[in-house]
């Protein structure tokens, strides 16, 4: 399946995060979407969990920076239609308003085999095991 920009849906697990990097350099929120399940979950900050139309909004501030993602998949743990992926991950240059920005991170994910063959996140944690702000160590 592809999106009218050409965005490629992965169809092995490993290939998945290649995905979503292909569809977050596009800067279009609504691309960016088509690599996750309907009721997935993104969490753009460690402990605070969005889904539907806020998992839209938060990807796209990360999107309205303009700055590519590049990903380093380290891990694929596969069982059947379900995958653990774990991936380093950078966004790194110069921001649209001309600021500099590097925000980069360890994902810990899920991914789902859909039906049609194409992986999607059901879980998109790009922050993986960070501490959230409020926690106790």
């Amino acid at each position: 399946m592809t999106h009218s920009t050409s965005v490629q849906l992965a169809t092995d697990a490993a290939g998945h995060p290649h995905a979503l990097a292909r569809a977050f350099n596009t800067f279009d929120p609504e691309i960016l979407d088509l690599v996750y399940e309907p009721g997935s979950v993104f969490v753009p900050r460690p402990g605070e969990p969005t889904t539907g139309s806020q998992r839209l909004r938060a990807n796209g501030e990360f999107l309205a920076l303009r700055v590519p993602i590049r990903v380093t998949p380290r891990r694929t743990y596969q069982a059947g239609g379900i995958a653990l992926l774990i991936v380093d991950w950078l966004v790194e240059g110069v921001a649209a308003d001309g600021s500099d920005v590097r925000i980069a991170g360890t994902a810990t994910d899920i991914a789902r085999r859909g039906e049609d063959g194409f992986w999607r996140y059901v879980i998109d944690n790009p922050f993986g095991v960070a501490d959230h702000p409020d926690s106790e160590a």
